[in-house]
């Protein structure tokens, strides 16, 4: 059979271009994975540790830098109005405060029993600013109303050293959510039964739950600012895995081939 006339650097050339295209896109993956997770990290976000109608929950605030280069010195959280009370969990960094407001007229609750003002707003002061090169969790325990579907919006106000961000912006139908310049921290409230004992909270008068400090802790340590942060993550491995996989296929290609052993004349009869 005619042996193939391609001479071996044309050969090395297209392995080396494609193991190097390969990477590349790799790269390029990886590159964009890891601008999601700084774009991720930007904005004050909520992660609830559960979302059923009428279960207690811990809501964990991810606080980012958010005033540039000014660190930190205050957030506060304005509950919405479908939420009576909520318990902010011990964090050594901050000292917290509810604010209260009297309501027009006694509000109904589910249990028979009438209230006449609720916690507005929960205030955190940082005992020294946050540092815009750190960031740190936020943890309420609070009660879901039973509105399924119902989104609830918690406006935050950052202050810090020097300036603010109001992160209160929600949007208006139709539009999207990841279009706003500084976003309300939202969650909608899913339908289903409670768990049984949520997660050892009890409720008092106004229906907020009280969750153990040390569960809060914990939820603190896991926020993933809905999950956004761990699937950028898992694709920056991926990306960093693609450019292994292309570095092999180049020295695969580059190695020389093994040298043929002459076959041995043959013996006269």
């Amino acid at each position: 059979m005619p042996k193939s006339t391609q001479p071996k650097s044309t050969t090395h050339t297209s392995t080396l271009r494609r193991a190097l295209s390969g990477a590349a896109v790799a790269g390029g993956t990886a590159a964009l994975m890891l601008a999601g997770v700084g774009g991720a990290s930007a904005h004050v976000g909520v992660s609830p540790d559960q979302t059923t109608s009428g279960s207690p929950a811990l809501l964990t605030f991810a606080i980012p830098h958010g005033c540039e280069t000014s660190g930190t010195t205050r957030v506060t959280i304005t509950l919405p109005p479908e939420l009576n009370d909520a318990q902010p969990n011990v964090n050594p960094n901050w000292t917290a405060a509810k604010v209260t407001e009297q309501l027009a007229e006694p509000k109904k609750l589910a249990d028979g029993t009438a209230i006449t003002k609720r916690t507005s707003q929960i205030v955190y002061t940082a005992k020294v600013p946050l540092s815009p090169e750190l960031r740190d969790s936020l943890v309420l325990s609070v009660k879901l109303p039973e509105a399924a579907g119902k989104t609830l919006y918690f406006p935050t106000l950052q202050s810090c050293e020097t300036g603010q961000v109001d992160w209160s912006q929600v949007p208006v139908e139709g539009q999207d959510a990841h279009a706003l310049k500084s976003p309300a921290p939202s969650l909608t409230v899913t339908a289903g039964a409670p768990a049984a004992g949520g997660h050892g909270a009890a409720t008092d008068g106004h229906g907020a739950g009280h969750a153990d400090s040390a569960a809060g802790a914990a939820q603190a340590t896991a926020v993933t600012d809905d999950g956004g942060q761990l699937r950028s993550w898992a694709g920056l491995l991926a990306g960093v895995g693609g450019l292994g996989l292309g570095g092999l296929a180049l020295a695969r290609s580059r190695r020389p081939a093994p040298a043929r052993v002459p076959a041995a004349p043959a013996r006269p009869e």
